[in-house]
């Protein structure tokens, strides 16, 4: 008897797997360099918000395929 329930979806758990990976780098590296990027801007103002916003955009990106994985079903 296993954890999750089977579904009929073409997404393979292996897929899901790799899109979590993906996802959690995402999230943890744009952070990282948004708040390097929030050091930086004391020395050098535009390479700093360069950095910021980029940080920001990629971290966002990650929040936004959490929602893509909720609505994936998984198929053994």
């Amino acid at each position: 008897m296993g954890f999750f329930k089977e579904s009929g979806s073409p997404t393979s758990n292996k897929a899901i797997a790799r899109l979590q990976q993906l996802i959690w780098v995402l999230i943890y590296g744009g952070l990282l360099t948004l708040v390097l990027g929030l050091s930086v801007q004391r020395i050098d103002d535009p390479l700093g918000w360069s950095m910021v916003v980029v940080g920001g955009v990629v971290a966002a990106l990650g929040f936004v395929l959490i929602y893509v994985r909720s609505r994936l079903s998984i198929k053994d």
